[in-house]
């Protein structure tokens, strides 16, 4: 039973052995998590593993599990989904129960170049070594701006203010705030990236790494093919509104220059192109 006093959720997923080797990136919603991964995973030939695209598959585990937070969640309108009270927010949000799921994906993962694992749900419970993983932590004042920005409902703002507050104590309780990269409003880019590969320097240089460009052409298709997965299923839920062919989404740049992070936005119906060729942005 979880703290929750809910039955685990399994996740079918559970081979002996070791994890591949990865490094983790957790952080609140807002924190630049998605970039910097992306970031990471090019600029160095590594395999992409973005726990956003398992959302819908892990709530399906969770459903097929009978878990009860996930089953309430499911049958309450769009609306009511957001105006319980806090603790009903982070229940029904299956961030404990997610991390789980997210590690033992990884545990399954086939082999491969390290992976770098990101998602709000890796926390310091999660990981199976703090010395292979950073959590990037705005403060409070800029995750509100941040969010600001977004247009979220005031259920989803609230939402993910909880959970840099769930973080943060993890963090405490953990004792990993050597492993926290501070996200202040004149970073940049560039600069959390730099950081975060000096902290994960150690696991980095063990790889392995793509090393052609054909190599990283297929890591970028494969992230592509989890986005249009994760697209697909929320599509499918009997709740949701849009045309699977033309809802427009946007995918990575599939060329393999390790500094491209650009984005290419296309219908999903034309995902993956008729000919084969690798999405590009130039």
């Amino acid at each position: 039973m979880s703290e929750r006093g809910e039955s685990a959720v399994p996740s079918g997923n559970r081979p002996p052995g070791p994890c591949p080797p990865a490094v983790w990136i957790g952080g609140p919603p807002g924190a630049g998590k998605s970039t910097l991964a992306r970031a990471l995973a090019h600029r160095r030939g590594l395999r992409l593993y973005q726990s956003d695209t398992l959302t819908w598959e892990h709530r399906d585990r969770a459903l097929a599990a009978g878990h009860r937070a996930a089953t309430r969640w499911e049958a309450l309108s769009p609306g009511e989904r957001w105006s319980g009270p806090p603790a009903g927010l982070l229940a029904m949000s299956l961030h404990q129960e997610r991390g789980a799921m997210i590690a033992d994906d990884v545990r399954a993962l086939g082999r491969g170049p390290l992976t770098v694992v990101e998602g709000t749900p890796v926390t310091p419970d999660t990981v199976p070594d703090p010395a292979r993983a950073v959590w990037l932590m705005p403060s409070p004042e800029l995750q509100r701006r941040r969010l600001a920005e977004r247009g979220l409902p005031a259920g989803v703002h609230e939402l993910y203010t909880l959970l840099l507050a769930d973080l943060d104590a993890r963090i405490t309780a953990h004792g990993v705030a050597d492993r926290v990269i501070t996200v202040t409003p004149e970073a940049t880019p560039a600069a959390t990236l730099a950081t975060a590969e000096a902290l994960l320097a150690g696991p980095l240089a063990e790889g392995p790494a793509a090393r052609t460009p054909l190599e990283r052409q297929a890591l970028r298709r494969a992230a592509n093919e989890a986005v249009a997965a994760q697209y697909r299923a929320y599509l499918a839920r009997p709740w949701t509104t849009g045309d699977p062919a033309t809802v427009p989404v946007t995918f990575t740049c599939e060329c393999a220059d390790p500094a491209c992070t650009a984005g290419v936005t296309a219908p999903l119906g034309t995902f993956p192109p008729a000919d084969g060729a690798p999405l590009r942005r130039h």
